[in-house]
Protein backbone atom coordinates (compact mmCIF):
# COMPACT_ATOMS: atom_id res chain seq x y z
CA UNK A 1 0.00 0.00 0.00
CA UNK A 2 1.46 3.23 -1.02
CA UNK A 3 1.81 6.11 2.04
CA UNK A 4 -0.27 8.84 1.18
CA UNK A 5 2.81 11.35 0.35
CA UNK A 6 3.79 9.15 -2.70
CA UNK A 7 0.05 8.48 -4.17
CA UNK A 8 -0.36 12.51 -3.90
CA UNK A 9 2.76 12.75 -5.97
CA UNK A 10 1.69 10.01 -8.29
CA UNK A 11 -1.78 11.27 -9.17
CA UNK A 12 -0.33 15.14 -9.03
CA UNK A 13 2.28 13.77 -11.89
CA UNK A 14 -0.30 11.83 -13.25
CA UNK A 15 -3.16 14.57 -13.96
CA UNK A 16 -0.34 16.92 -15.19
CA UNK A 17 1.11 14.29 -17.99
CA UNK A 18 -3.34 14.04 -19.03
CA UNK A 19 -3.29 17.88 -18.79
CA UNK A 20 -0.85 18.05 -21.26
CA UNK A 21 -2.07 15.83 -23.75
CA UNK A 22 -5.78 17.54 -23.81
CA UNK A 23 -6.38 20.18 -26.66
CA UNK A 24 -9.57 21.43 -25.14
CA UNK A 25 -8.23 23.96 -23.45
CA UNK A 26 -10.69 26.88 -23.45
CA UNK A 27 -10.13 30.65 -24.30
CA UNK A 28 -7.56 33.35 -22.91
CA UNK A 29 -9.40 36.00 -20.92
CA UNK A 30 -9.26 38.92 -23.73
CA UNK A 31 -10.80 41.59 -22.08
CA UNK A 32 -7.36 42.84 -19.86
CA UNK A 33 -4.97 42.68 -23.04
CA UNK A 34 -2.03 42.06 -21.15
CA UNK A 35 -3.85 38.27 -20.04
CA UNK A 36 -4.32 37.63 -24.03
CA UNK A 37 -0.44 37.54 -24.36
CA UNK A 38 -0.54 33.92 -21.75
CA UNK A 39 0.73 30.62 -23.32
CA UNK A 40 -2.77 28.99 -23.32
CA UNK A 41 -0.63 25.64 -23.53
CA UNK A 42 0.13 26.40 -19.63
CA UNK A 43 -0.85 23.89 -17.11
CA UNK A 44 0.34 23.87 -13.56
CA UNK A 45 -0.69 22.11 -10.04
CA UNK A 46 0.47 22.54 -6.50
CA UNK A 47 -0.68 20.54 -3.50
CA UNK A 48 0.11 20.88 0.05
CA UNK A 49 -1.22 18.10 2.34
CA UNK A 50 -2.37 18.34 5.91
CA UNK A 51 1.43 16.65 7.00
CA UNK A 52 3.27 19.67 5.06
CA UNK A 53 4.09 17.61 2.29
CA UNK A 54 4.55 19.32 -1.07
CA UNK A 55 3.27 17.62 -4.80
CA UNK A 56 3.46 19.49 -8.00
CA UNK A 57 3.22 19.28 -11.70
CA UNK A 58 4.04 21.03 -14.72
CA UNK A 59 4.09 24.89 -14.46
CA UNK A 60 3.63 24.62 -11.09
CA UNK A 61 6.39 27.59 -10.06
CA UNK A 62 5.13 29.98 -13.24
CA UNK A 63 4.11 33.39 -11.75
CA UNK A 64 0.41 33.74 -13.10
CA UNK A 65 -2.00 36.54 -12.58
CA UNK A 66 -3.89 35.32 -9.70
CA UNK A 67 -6.81 38.09 -10.07
CA UNK A 68 -9.73 37.33 -8.54
CA UNK A 69 -8.08 34.81 -6.45
CA UNK A 70 -7.16 37.58 -4.24
CA UNK A 71 -10.57 38.47 -3.03
CA UNK A 72 -10.08 35.32 -0.50
CA UNK A 73 -7.44 37.27 0.80
CA UNK A 74 -8.81 40.77 0.82
CA UNK A 75 -12.07 38.84 2.44
CA UNK A 76 -9.64 37.81 5.37
CA UNK A 77 -8.11 41.23 5.61
CA UNK A 78 -11.95 43.39 5.91
CA UNK A 79 -13.06 40.91 8.56
CA UNK A 80 -9.79 40.86 10.23
CA UNK A 81 -10.40 45.04 10.38
CA UNK A 82 -14.12 45.11 11.23
CA UNK A 83 -15.92 41.59 11.37
CA UNK A 84 -19.30 41.22 10.91
CA UNK A 85 -20.29 44.59 10.10
CA UNK A 86 -18.86 44.06 6.97
CA UNK A 87 -22.43 41.95 5.95
CA UNK A 88 -23.78 45.45 5.85
CA UNK A 89 -21.71 46.33 2.76
CA UNK A 90 -21.78 43.08 1.03
CA UNK A 91 -23.93 39.78 0.91
CA UNK A 92 -22.94 36.11 1.19
CA UNK A 93 -25.78 34.92 -1.40
CA UNK A 94 -24.38 33.18 -4.64
CA UNK A 95 -25.12 35.75 -7.36
CA UNK A 96 -26.30 33.31 -10.33
CA UNK A 97 -24.92 36.07 -12.57
CA UNK A 98 -21.72 36.94 -14.38
CA UNK A 99 -18.68 38.24 -12.42
CA UNK A 100 -19.12 41.49 -13.59
CA UNK A 101 -22.58 42.09 -13.98
CA UNK A 102 -24.60 45.58 -13.20
CA UNK A 103 -28.41 44.25 -13.00
CA UNK A 104 -28.28 43.10 -9.61
CA UNK A 105 -26.40 46.19 -7.87
CA UNK A 106 -29.37 48.37 -9.22
CA UNK A 107 -32.53 46.02 -7.67
CA UNK A 108 -30.68 45.88 -4.40
CA UNK A 109 -30.00 49.26 -3.40
CA UNK A 110 -26.40 49.00 -4.42
CA UNK A 111 -25.28 45.90 -1.95
CA UNK A 112 -23.45 43.39 -4.00
CA UNK A 113 -24.60 39.86 -3.56
CA UNK A 114 -21.42 38.59 -2.17
CA UNK A 115 -17.81 39.44 -1.65
CA UNK A 116 -16.50 37.71 -4.69
CA UNK A 117 -17.93 38.87 -7.27
CA UNK A 118 -16.08 42.00 -8.92
CA UNK A 119 -18.72 44.74 -7.23
CA UNK A 120 -18.36 42.66 -4.08
CA UNK A 121 -14.61 42.88 -3.78
CA UNK A 122 -14.27 46.39 -4.79
CA UNK A 123 -16.65 47.11 -1.63
CA UNK A 124 -14.63 44.79 0.57
CA UNK A 125 -11.48 47.08 -1.10
CA UNK A 126 -12.93 50.41 0.18
CA UNK A 127 -13.26 48.54 3.76
CA UNK A 128 -9.66 47.99 3.83
CA UNK A 129 -8.53 51.37 2.08
CA UNK A 130 -10.79 53.47 4.96
CA UNK A 131 -8.46 55.32 6.99
CA UNK A 132 -5.50 54.52 4.50
CA UNK A 133 -3.43 55.84 1.62
CA UNK A 134 -4.23 53.45 -1.60
CA UNK A 135 -0.55 53.09 -1.53
CA UNK A 136 -1.01 51.71 2.32
CA UNK A 137 -3.44 49.74 1.68
CA UNK A 138 -2.32 48.06 -1.09
CA UNK A 139 1.18 47.22 1.04
CA UNK A 140 -0.98 46.28 3.71
CA UNK A 141 -2.52 43.40 1.31
CA UNK A 142 0.48 42.55 -0.27
CA UNK A 143 2.13 41.79 3.36
CA UNK A 144 -0.68 39.76 4.13
CA UNK A 145 0.21 37.73 1.10
CA UNK A 146 3.79 37.26 1.48
CA UNK A 147 3.20 36.52 5.26
CA UNK A 148 0.64 33.85 5.06
CA UNK A 149 2.62 31.99 1.95
CA UNK A 150 6.14 32.74 3.98
CA UNK A 151 7.70 34.52 0.74
CA UNK A 152 8.47 37.98 0.12
CA UNK A 153 9.11 38.14 -2.91
CA UNK A 154 5.99 37.99 -3.77
CA UNK A 155 4.76 41.29 -6.29
CA UNK A 156 2.40 43.21 -7.52
CA UNK A 157 2.70 42.83 -12.12
CA UNK A 158 2.44 46.34 -13.03
CA UNK A 159 2.11 46.02 -16.36
CA UNK A 160 -1.21 43.62 -15.43
CA UNK A 161 -2.36 46.49 -13.20
CA UNK A 162 -1.90 49.30 -16.03
CA UNK A 163 -3.88 46.84 -18.04
CA UNK A 164 -6.62 47.01 -16.05
CA UNK A 165 -7.48 50.63 -15.16
CA UNK A 166 -6.87 51.53 -18.80
CA UNK A 167 -9.47 48.93 -19.89
CA UNK A 168 -11.82 48.50 -16.73
CA UNK A 169 -14.74 50.67 -17.53
CA UNK A 170 -17.56 47.95 -16.60
CA UNK A 171 -15.77 47.90 -13.08
CA UNK A 172 -15.59 51.66 -12.81
CA UNK A 173 -19.41 51.90 -13.59
CA UNK A 174 -19.90 48.94 -11.01
CA UNK A 175 -17.71 51.12 -8.21
CA UNK A 176 -19.59 55.05 -9.28
CA UNK A 177 -23.17 52.71 -8.78
CA UNK A 178 -22.19 51.87 -5.71
CA UNK A 179 -21.15 55.12 -4.74
CA UNK A 180 -23.98 56.87 -5.47
CA UNK A 181 -25.65 53.79 -2.77
CA UNK A 182 -23.12 55.18 -0.07
CA UNK A 183 -21.58 51.66 0.01
CA UNK A 184 -18.35 52.93 -1.07
CA UNK A 185 -16.96 55.63 1.80
CA UNK A 186 -13.59 56.27 -0.11
CA UNK A 187 -12.91 58.21 -3.71
CA UNK A 188 -14.09 56.04 -6.20
CA UNK A 189 -10.94 56.54 -7.97
CA UNK A 190 -8.64 55.23 -4.76
CA UNK A 191 -11.00 52.04 -3.79
CA UNK A 192 -10.05 51.44 -8.13
CA UNK A 193 -6.71 51.74 -7.91
CA UNK A 194 -6.26 49.45 -4.79
CA UNK A 195 -8.66 46.74 -5.99
CA UNK A 196 -7.08 46.61 -9.88
CA UNK A 197 -3.50 46.24 -8.21
CA UNK A 198 -4.32 42.99 -5.95
CA UNK A 199 -6.01 41.52 -8.53
CA UNK A 200 -2.35 42.21 -10.43
CA UNK A 201 -0.32 40.36 -7.99
CA UNK A 202 1.86 37.33 -9.87
CA UNK A 203 1.69 33.95 -7.69
CA UNK A 204 2.75 30.66 -8.78
CA UNK A 205 0.76 27.12 -8.22
CA UNK A 206 3.02 26.58 -5.38
CA UNK A 207 2.93 30.41 -3.53
CA UNK A 208 -0.62 30.19 -3.92
CA UNK A 209 -1.15 26.43 -2.19
CA UNK A 210 0.68 28.13 0.48
CA UNK A 211 -0.63 30.94 0.90
CA UNK A 212 -3.97 29.37 1.56
CA UNK A 213 -3.18 26.88 4.25
CA UNK A 214 -4.22 28.90 7.15
CA UNK A 215 -8.12 27.86 5.45
CA UNK A 216 -7.32 24.11 5.58
CA UNK A 217 -6.19 24.16 9.48
CA UNK A 218 -8.87 26.20 11.18
CA UNK A 219 -7.51 29.42 10.35
CA UNK A 220 -4.05 28.29 11.79
CA UNK A 221 -0.68 29.05 9.95
CA UNK A 222 0.99 25.57 10.43
CA UNK A 223 4.62 27.19 9.40
CA UNK A 224 4.10 29.40 13.29
CA UNK A 225 0.94 27.42 14.78
CA UNK A 226 -0.38 30.90 15.25
CA UNK A 227 -3.58 32.11 14.15
CA UNK A 228 -4.63 33.94 11.41
CA UNK A 229 -7.94 33.86 11.62
CA UNK A 230 -10.08 32.28 13.83
CA UNK A 231 -11.17 28.58 13.22
CA UNK A 232 -15.31 29.95 13.15
CA UNK A 233 -13.98 32.50 9.90
CA UNK A 234 -12.13 30.14 8.63
CA UNK A 235 -15.37 27.62 8.37
CA UNK A 236 -17.05 30.79 6.96
CA UNK A 237 -14.68 31.90 4.26
CA UNK A 238 -14.62 28.22 3.14
CA UNK A 239 -18.14 28.33 3.06
CA UNK A 240 -18.61 31.58 0.57
CA UNK A 241 -16.00 30.11 -1.46
CA UNK A 242 -18.27 26.77 -1.82
CA UNK A 243 -20.96 28.71 -2.68
CA UNK A 244 -19.60 31.42 -4.45
CA UNK A 245 -16.49 31.38 -5.82
CA UNK A 246 -16.91 30.73 -8.83
CA UNK A 247 -19.45 33.04 -10.24
CA UNK A 248 -22.26 31.70 -11.88
CA UNK A 249 -20.50 28.44 -12.48
CA UNK A 250 -20.78 27.88 -8.51
CA UNK A 251 -23.23 24.97 -8.44
CA UNK A 252 -21.58 23.41 -11.17
CA UNK A 253 -17.78 23.30 -9.48
CA UNK A 254 -19.05 21.81 -6.34
CA UNK A 255 -21.21 19.41 -7.73
CA UNK A 256 -18.07 18.24 -10.03
CA UNK A 257 -14.95 19.02 -7.96
CA UNK A 258 -16.80 19.17 -4.31
CA UNK A 259 -14.48 21.97 -2.23
CA UNK A 260 -14.42 25.44 -1.67
CA UNK A 261 -12.82 26.95 -4.60
CA UNK A 262 -12.19 30.35 -5.84
CA UNK A 263 -11.22 30.62 -9.45
CA UNK A 264 -9.34 34.01 -11.29
CA UNK A 265 -9.94 35.22 -15.59
CA UNK A 266 -5.57 34.43 -15.12
CA UNK A 267 -7.03 30.77 -15.41
CA UNK A 268 -5.89 30.09 -11.45
CA UNK A 269 -8.04 28.21 -9.00
CA UNK A 270 -7.08 28.29 -5.41
CA UNK A 271 -9.01 25.32 -3.71
CA UNK A 272 -9.54 24.19 0.08
CA UNK A 273 -10.07 20.50 1.44
CA UNK A 274 -10.35 21.33 4.57
CA UNK A 275 -8.39 18.81 7.22
CA UNK A 276 -6.18 17.23 4.33
CA UNK A 277 -4.52 19.64 1.68
CA UNK A 278 -4.47 23.23 -0.07
CA UNK A 279 -4.48 22.95 -3.86
CA UNK A 280 -3.61 25.63 -6.34
CA UNK A 281 -4.40 25.02 -10.10
CA UNK A 282 -3.73 27.19 -13.11
CA UNK A 283 -4.51 27.07 -17.07
CA UNK A 284 -4.90 29.94 -18.70
CA UNK A 285 -7.94 29.21 -20.82
CA UNK A 286 -11.14 29.60 -19.25
CA UNK A 287 -15.22 28.15 -19.52
CA UNK A 288 -18.30 30.17 -20.49
CA UNK A 289 -18.17 31.44 -16.93
CA UNK A 290 -14.46 32.82 -16.39
CA UNK A 291 -13.17 29.97 -15.21
CA UNK A 292 -10.30 27.67 -15.66
CA UNK A 293 -11.40 25.01 -17.93
CA UNK A 294 -8.60 22.46 -17.36
CA UNK A 295 -8.49 23.66 -14.02
CA UNK A 296 -11.76 22.33 -13.07
CA UNK A 297 -11.77 19.15 -14.28
CA UNK A 298 -7.93 18.70 -12.98
CA UNK A 299 -9.32 19.20 -9.75
CA UNK A 300 -12.53 17.06 -10.25
CA UNK A 301 -9.97 13.87 -10.93
CA UNK A 302 -7.85 15.19 -8.00
CA UNK A 303 -10.42 15.03 -5.52
CA UNK A 304 -11.70 12.00 -7.03
CA UNK A 305 -8.84 9.70 -6.81
CA UNK A 306 -7.51 11.09 -3.21
CA UNK A 307 -11.39 11.09 -2.02
CA UNK A 308 -11.33 14.90 -0.41
CA UNK A 309 -15.01 15.90 -1.76
CA UNK A 310 -16.55 17.75 1.84
CA UNK A 311 -19.38 15.77 0.32
CA UNK A 312 -17.51 12.11 1.20
CA UNK A 313 -15.69 9.89 -0.59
Amino acid sequence: MNSQPDQLERVVREIADEMAQRTDRGEVATYIPELANVDPGAFGLAVIDAEGNVAVGGDADMPFSIQSISKVFTLTLALGLVGDNLWRRVGREPSGTAFNSIVQLERENGIPRNPFINAGAIAVTDVILSGHQPREALGEILRFMRFVADDPSIKIDEAVAASEQRTGFRNIALANYMKAFGVLQNPVDFTLGVYFHHCAIAMSCRQLAMAARFLVHNGRNPSTGLLVVQPERARRINAIMLTCGHYDGSGEFAYRVGLPGKSGVGGGILAIAPGKASIAVWSPGLDASGNSRLGRIALEALTKRMGWSVFGE
